[in-house]
C-alpha cells in the first residue's frame, strides 16, 4: 500500500472508532454512568483490527496471528471488566472525574461524559492499537523470529494478566480479606501484575507488526499505553484510592515492584 492509501486506511478507522463511542456514549446518557466504558475499551480496538483485515493485503500469517492474538485479549479482557461492572456498579474513578468537571467548569453529565471520556478515549484506543492496524500492511517480509518472539511476548501478557485478574477476583470474594492486600501470588512481584500483563500484550503485538516497514512506526501505540499505565491514569490513580482505604498499603508499597515483576523488599 501506498502512503496515501495507509493514510486513508487510517483515518477511515480513526472516524469509525469515533463513531462507535459516540453510539455508546448516548447509551451512557440512558444509563447515567460512564463506567461500562472499561470493557468496550478493548473491544474497540479489536474491532479496529477486525476493520483493518479485509482492508489490506499483508502477509496473512502475520494478519492472522495479529487478530487473533488481539481477539484473545479483548474477549477475555472484556468479559472481565464488563462482569466488574456489573457487580460493583459506577466506577469512583468517572464519577470523581465528572463531578470535578461539573464543579469546575460547569459541564453536566452528558458534556462530561463525552468531551472527558469517550472522544478522547476513541483517539487513544486508535493510537494503541496502530501495531494491528500497521501490522497488516505490508506483504513482505514475512512473519520472522521477532515476530514470533512478540508473539511469545503477547502470550505471555495475557496468561500474566489473566492470572492476575483471577487472583484479585477470588481474593475480594472472600470476605475475610475486606480492607486487607493481596500480596500472594503475581501480586507478590509486581503491585500491578494486570497492567504488566497489558503493556507485554501491546508490546508482542508491536514486534510482531515492526518487521514490516510501516509497523516500525506503530511504537507510538505500546509507548503510549506504558506511559499511560505507569505514569498517568494507571498506577496513580488507582493507587491514590486504595491509601485511604486500606491501612497495609504503605508497607506493601514499599516492598513490591510498582509494575515489573521482582522479588519484594526484605522488611
Amino acid at each position: 500500500m501506498s502512503l496515501t492509501e495507509i493514510a486513508a486506511l487510517l483515518g477511515l478507522n480513526l472516524a469509525l472508532i469515533v463513531v462507535v463511542m459516540v453510539g455508546l456514549w448516548t447509551v451512557s446518557l440512558r444509563l447515567k454512568d460512564v463506567s461500562f466504558f472499561d470493557a468496550v475499551w478493548p473491544m474497540g480496538m479489536l474491532l479496529l483490527a477486525l476493520a483493518t483485515f479485509p482492508r489490506t493485503e499483508g502477509d496473512p500469517i502475520r494478519k492472522w496471528l495479529l487478530l487473533w492474538l488481539v481477539g484473545v485479549w479483548a474477549l477475555r479482557l472484556g468479559w472481565h471488566l464488563f462482569r466488574r461492572w456489573r457487580a460493583h456498579g459506577a466506577d469512583g474513578r468517572y464519577l470523581d472525574l465528572l463531578g470535578r468537571l461539573e464543579r469546575t467548569h460547569g459541564m453536566g453529565f452528558g458534556k462530561a461524559a463525552l468531551l472527558a471520556v469517550f472522544l478522547p478515549q476513541a483517539v487513544l484506543a486508535w493510537l494503541t492499537s496502530l501495531p494491528v492496524q500497521l501490522g497488516q500492511v505490508a506483504l513482505e517480509p514475512a512473519i520472522g523470529w521477532i515476530g514470533w518472539t512478540g508473539a511469545g511476548l503477547a502470550v505471555i501478557g495475557i496468561g500474566f494478566e489473566s492470572i492476575g485478574d483471577a487472583q484479585l477476583t477470588a481474593f475480594r470474594k472472600d470476605p475475610a480479606n475486606k480492607g486487607k492486600v493481596l500480596d500472594t501470588g503475581l501480586w507478590r512481584w509486581t503491585r500491578h501484575p494486570n497492567y504488566f500483563g497489558d503493556a507485554c500484550v501491546w508490546w508482542g503485538l508491536y514486534l510482531i507488526a515492526a518487521e514490516t516497514g510501516p509497523g516500525v512506526w506503530a511504537v507510538a501505540g505500546p509507548l503510549f499505553l506504558t506511559f499511560t499505565l505507569t505514569k498517568w491514569s494507571g498506577i496513580g490513580i488507582t493507587e491514590k484510592a486504595i491509601h485511604g482505604t486500606r491501612p497495609g498499603y504503605a508497607d506493601y508499597v514499599r516492598r513490591t515492584s510498582a509494575f515489573i515483576p521482582w522479588p519484594p523488599k526484605k522488611a
